[in-house]
């Protein structure tokens, strides 16, 4: 053979060997990306130790704190972010009421991070649950119901007690309440529009609201307040504004009713059967104890924080 062929033997070798190498870097490769996607940390055991888990962040949109997550997690100690069962975790977070939504990402070499959505409270309810006293409860708009944890306690004292709904029970909560969302509709446009009547709301009741379509609110100077659900809640806290300042114009006694879901002709009641309507208005009303009160111009209310 010439030197020339030999050398042309020695190269188709040499290049044989490099392509042997590549190919099986290549599939040690695979394999390592296939455990570590697989969640078994092994295979790199030998390459880098894993960390144990040495912070646990949280971002929330709520009121819950790091003292709160790190109990409800409570993570083995020295347990590396690979050794976590993030599915199993999560259900641990949402076992709670008051989370919404959880999100739980390992930022390597040792940092968990939590993403918390939170449910907000627009109302209070009593409640007994498993043979335990009768305690305070929160509802939130999408009617979940939840002990609450890390809410300022004045505010949840401005909240309005609910009433005329039956709690069914579920595992360990309760089932969410039907028809909150427009309740908490009606919460919300008077604690914006008119703060000064939303103050004085003790009880919110939902009774007659899958029967007649009516929000009852039981105020500290009117015993009872019917909101229709079928006309703009401002309209009718626009008449109410109006209508109580003709009342307060006109007799020192407070109404017994109001209903507001029946249209601009207001009924008003009052439990002194002396007061007639004609002391109350000017216009001709029925007889009895209780009056017909149209507010002028329910879309023009006074200039006041409503």
């Amino acid at each position: 053979m010439s030197p020339e062929g030999r050398r042309r033997v020695v190269w188709s070798g040499f290049k044989t060997v490099i392509l042997v190498a590549v190919l099986g870097g290549l599939g040690w490769g695979g394999y390592q990306i296939g455990n570590a996607l697989r969640g078994n940390p092994k295979p790199f055991s030998g390459a880098a130790p894993a960390l144990p888990v040495n912070e646990v962040v949280l971002i929330t949109d709520g009121v819950l704190d790091q003292n709160w997550l790190v109990s409800t997690l409570a993570l083995p100690k020295k347990a590396t972010l690979m050794e976590l069962d993030l599915y199993r975790l999560r259900s641990t977070l949402l076992a709670n009421a008051q989370v919404r939504s959880a999100t739980l990402t390992r930022n390597f070499p040792s940092t968990l991070t939590v993403s918390l959505s939170e449910h907000s409270p627009v109302a209070r309810i009593k409640a007994q649950r498993n043979g335990e006293e009768p305690r305070t409860f929160l509802v939130a708009r999408e009617g979940m119901v939840f002990e609450g944890t890390g809410f300022d306690p004045e505010m949840i004292a401005s909240l309005p007690w609910l009433d005329g709904v039956k709690l069914v029970r579920k595992d360990n909560g309760f089932e969410p309440i039907a028809g909150m969302e427009v309740v908490a509709d009606l919460l919300a446009k008077a604690k914006m529009e008119a703060e000064h009547l939303y103050v004085t709301w003790q009880v919110v009741s939902l009774a007659r609201l899958a029967s007649d379509g009516e929000i009852e609110v039981r105020d500290k100077n009117v015993a009872k307040i019917f909101f229709g659900t079928n006309e703009d809640f401002f309209r009718q806290l626009a008449r109410l504004d109006l209508l109580l300042d003709k009342v307060r114009g006109q007799t020192d006694k407070s109404p017994r009713e109001i209903n507001l879901s029946i249209g601009s002709q207001v009924p008003v009641s009052f439990d002194d059967p002396a007061l007639t309507p004609m002391a109350l208005t000017a216009g001709a009303a029925r007889a009895g104890s209780s009056a017909s009160v149209s507010p002028a111009s329910p879309n023009h209310p006074r200039k006041t924080k409503l």
